[in-house]
């Protein structure tokens, strides 16, 4: 009998996770966000686009404090975290939101989308971030797979 998907245990992966380096591309990118609005007179998308990526940072370091509390416990459950995951992301997505509308109310202009822009580019950011050190970490020491059972099984051994 297989165990559901929501009940099966949660396995993760070590990654590459680097908040201090994160931080500086994304007050480098808040620099140059502010650099490039202010030449078309929209300086606020520029710092709204960093509090976008500030939010982004939030969320990768409260994901990181769930796996790491979550996967501690004895019995660590998928469900667990889609639940976390799920509200995570309700929270930090009505902040954008928010801020954007309330931006729009106050400076009567669109430039609180920046918040949107900032966290969509924070993912990429944080994708590559993380990917890099691994494709390194291949390159030079390959992949230390361990031969599993059903290929032995497939190879006639």
């Amino acid at each position: 009998m297989t165990t559901p998907a929501q009940d099966a245990p949660l396995v993760f992966p070590s990654v590459a996770f680097r908040p201090v380096r994160l931080l500086i591309v994304c007050l480098a990118l808040t620099a140059l966000a502010v650099l490039a609005a202010g030449f078309t007179g929209h300086v606020f998308f520029g710092v709204f686009f960093g509090v976008g990526l500030g939010l982004g940072l939030l969320n990768a370091m409260l994901v990181r404090k769930a796996v790491e509390s979550i996967t501690a416990e004895d019995h660590p459950l998928k469900k667990k975290m889609a639940v976390n995951s799920a509200m995570r992301l309700l929270v930090i997505t009505a902040i954008a939101l928010s801020i954007a509308i309330g931006a729009k109310t106050y400076f009567k202009n669109n430039d609180g989308l920046g918040v949107l822009f900032g966290l969509a580019i924070f993912q990429a950011v944080l994708v590559i971030s993380t990917s890099i050190p691994v494709m390194k970490k291949i390159r030079t020491n390959g992949l230390d797979v361990l031969e599993s059972e059903s290929k032995d099984r497939a190879d006639g051994t």
